[in-house]
């Protein structure tokens, strides 16, 4: 993350905190006119529009007021979806119990793509049911993983 994505997301942070939402990510993309900054959060009970109105506001305000981004650019608040990534322990933590699905770079249990129950989440690896088998997964094997939509 560059210096202005870094300070762009301490606004968020600060925006999202007084607001009662944590911030998932911090993206600025493109470049000129085409720049996009794009703001994913989060709070207990999931995220409506008018929650993504809301943070749209306050951190539109902060943003002008602190000048980071010298261009136009197009402001895109958004929830992190129900299939969200997971990125780190704490993460996983918050979805134990849910169905995901990971890729790994290393084989587990012959296989590089697994989707599974989430059973434990701990501080280096993760235990994950598929079928009938537990599977322990180091987070450093991972090479991405999200929730599966269970419909």
């Amino acid at each position: 993350m560059g210096r202005t994505e870094t300070k762009i997301s301490e606004l968020a942070q600060q925006a999202a905190g007084g607001l009662g939402y944590t911030v998932e990510s911090v993206e600025l993309l493109g470049s000129g006119p085409k720049l996009l900054l794009r703001i994913s959060i989060d709070k207990e009970g999931g995220v409506t529009i008018g929650d993504c109105a809301l943070m749209s506001r306050e951190i539109s305000a902060l943003l002008d007021v602190e000048d980071l981004i010298p261009s136009r650019y197009t402001l895109e608040i958004s929830s992190p979806g129900l299939d969200r990534p997971l990125k780190n322990p704490a993460d996983f933590r918050k979805q134990t119990g849910k169905l995901i699905r990971v890729s790994t770079r290393t084989p587990f249990d012959g296989q590089t793509f697994l989707v599974g129950r989430l059973k434990e989440a701990g501080d280096n690896l993760f235990l994950i049911v598929v079928g009938e088998k537990e599977i322990e997964v180091p987070y450093s094997a991972v090479a991405k993983a999200r929730l599966e939509i269970e419909i």
